[in-house]
Parts: C-alpha cells; structure tokens; sequence
C-alpha cells in the first residue's frame, strides 16, 4: 500500500502544535498551607473539602515497613 497524500512537515507541525504538555496547576491547602493540586485530597494532612478523608500516619507506618 503506498501512502497517496503525503503531508508536509509544516502541516504536520501544525497538528502536533496542540500536543504540547501543560505545566500542573497548584493551589495551597486551606488547613495546612502545603502545596497541591485542585480537587485532590491533601498528601500532608490528609483533608479535602473541610473534611478529615486520609490518615496520614497509617499512610506512612505502611510506607515505613516495606
């Protein structure tokens, strides 16, 4: 099979100019002050929302034994 329309390289730059990888949004945490992303769970004190949702401790003891 022999490719009939063969693209320049300009056309094909111009597709691939949207590829391109964005740089990660931060926000501050309300509770603890520790940087993280928007409607995440915070990874330093464990909150979202106003709400306790991880615990952190138990986190790291099971980090700390492997």
């Amino acid at each position: 099979m022999v490719v009939r329309m063969r693209h320049t390289r300009a056309h094909t730059a111009n597709r691939r100019s949207h590829h391109a990888l964005k740089a990660a949004n931060l926000a501050s945490c309300k509770d603890c002050g520790a940087m993280k992303t928007p409607h995440t769970a915070c990874d330093a004190c464990g909150m979202y929302r106003g709400k306790k949702v991880l615990k952190i401790k138990v986190k790291a003891v099971k980090k700390a034994k492997k």
